[in-house]
């Protein structure tokens, strides 16, 4: 037997959203593509949030194309809003924008640690003393180090002011 969309022709196999709603699946069904039989939580969930109709309607307002990505952000979306039935996936965002703070704070932090160390190093080694002519073998004496771009590198930046605004941005 042939199939088409995810199911046998001549076989009544109706799609999650049909089998949820108790109808039958009708061939041109707009939900068969989109929630298959054997994925009815998907269909569920999406029921639950925004109830069959809303989605058939949006559906039906967007061209075939789009339906896919539509459906996603929907499945999405209804799982967060079961999840976190008050904020949904603005609580999620909002937990990974707080996420995404703290760890450029940290890294921050950790770069101007680096700066701090490299900075000790470069004036642990500019207060060598330097000596004259060794009598011992007559060599002149080692120059002194100078900051150079091999051996001293400022280009990282911390800006204060920013790690203290995302400090307080929570």
């Amino acid at each position: 037997m042939k199939e088409i969309n995810g199911r046998k022709q001549g076989v009544a196999s109706p799609c999650a959203a049909c089998k949820l709603l108790r109808r039958r699946c009708a061939e041109d069904c707009v939900f068969a593509p989109y929630f298959p039989a054997d994925e009815p939580q998907k269909f569920a969930s999406v029921h639950k949030v925004f109830g069959a109709s809303n989605v058939n309607k949006m559906l039906q307002e967007l061209p075939v194309h789009q339906r896919g990505d539509a459906v996603s952000s929907m499945v999405y979306e209804a799982n967060a809003r079961v999840r976190d039935p008050v904020y949904g996936c603005v609580g999620a965002i909002s937990s990974l924008q707080h996420q995404i703070d703290v760890l450029q704070t940290q890294l921050a932090m950790a770069q101007a640690e680096v700066v701090q160390l490299r900075m000790r190093q470069f004036s642990t080694m500019s207060n060598r003393p330097t000596t004259t002519k060794s009598p011992e073998n007559g060599s002149p004496p080692p120059l002194p180090i100078s900051p150079t771009k091999s051996s001293f590198n400022m280009d990282m930046v911390v800006d204060e002011a920013s790690i203290e605004e995302s400090l307080w941005s929570c």
